[in-house]
């Protein structure tokens, strides 16, 4: 099995990040068939990787400015069996890419995520901050499964899928995703979540596996530690699932979201009082924020369903 590892780029400021993020794919125990290092609409920084990295395939984004657009261009051009994605603010362990392939061993699998654990560039994990939550600096978080387990969709930081899987089912919608929309940037997500409830929707018996043995560390730098960043976050993903929902259906878009939701939240929230009655002052700040990040996700997702109703999405 052979395996192109795309990572997407787009700006100078992750230099570090960024050769730390491909000498991670370079020095795995099980090596990349090739590295595609995609360049988002930035000449200066394409000319710098090419000069860098002449061993790797160094492009420009060829379709439309954002994350969707660089993650389409690198499945376009890679030749291996499996893409996989790293984000460039990552690092991969040395058996990432190893457990990844393994993954595909069934030929019912069309896609595999792994484990994301947080990189806290300011020391540590902000006190306050649940891991229900986790999801909101991209990496994997508390009721997610902790073993090998079909999921409905990866997280699109650490994930691969058949090649030709990719281009059969349309790619990375670009109106999803991480790109400046409307009058000012938000964090938005969501274009690996829609790809993958569209890929199971076209291909029926399609598996997507969750690899707790694909580790990586997700870099958390101190601007998305703060409460406010939570907050955005919070409310872009409720906006970003009002357009996952009008691609895929409300059924299928929100499935684990509800079950997150009814699930997962309380029992934090109640886990979070806990610990503040038995001493932990900070649990009462974590159980806080659970309610205010499902507030402003579905305050989000409120605000995203009415603009598209009235064709301002």
């Amino acid at each position: 099995m052979r395996s192109s590892v795309v990572i997407c780029a787009y700006t100078g400021e992750r230099w570090k990040d960024i050769r730390e993020a491909v000498d991670s794919v370079a020095n795995q125990r099980r090596g990349p068939y090739e590295i595609i290092l995609v360049v988002d609409h930035n000449p200066d920084l394409h000319l710098r990787l090419k000069r860098e990295y002449p061993g790797a395939i160094v492009v420009e984004n060829a379709q439309e400015k954002g994350l969707s657009g660089g993650k389409n261009t690198g499945a376009a051009i890679a030749s291996g069996d499996i893409v996989a994605y790293l984000d460039d603010d990552a690092i991969a362990e040395p058996g990432w890419l190893e457990a990844l392939e393994k993954g595909f061993g069934d030929p019912a699998v069309m896609g595999v995520g792994g484990l994301t654990r947080p990189l806290w560039t300011a020391g540590r994990r902000p006190r306050w901050f649940p891991r229900e939550f986790d999801w909101t600096v991209g990496c994997t978080y508390r009721g997610m499964p902790t073993r090998r387990a079909p999921i409905r969709n990866v997280m699109g930081g650490n994930a691969a899928f058949r090649r030709q899987v990719v281009g059969d089912v349309g790619g990375f919608h670009t109106g999803i995703g991480r790109s400046v929309q409307g009058r000012r940037p938000r964090p938005l997500g969501c274009e690996e979540t829609e790809f993958c409830i569209r890929l199971s929707q076209r291909i029926p018996g399609a598996v997507l596996l969750f690899e707790p043995d694909a580790a990586i560390g997700h870099k958390v730098p101190a601007v998305r530690s703060t409460f406010a960043y939570f907050r955005s976050r919070c409310y872009a993903e409720g906006l970003s699932k009002a357009l996952v929902t009008r691609s895929v259906g409300t059924v299928d878009g929100l499935a684990s979201e509800r079950a997150h939701a009814l699930k997962a939240l309380p029992l934090g929230a109640l886990r979070g009082v806990g610990e503040a009655l038995r001493g932990d002052l900070s649990g009462l700040g974590r159980a806080g924020a659970i309610v205010v990040g499902l507030t402003c996700t579905t305050w989000g997702y409120v605000v995203g369903s009415l603009r598209l109703k009235r064709g301002r999405a």
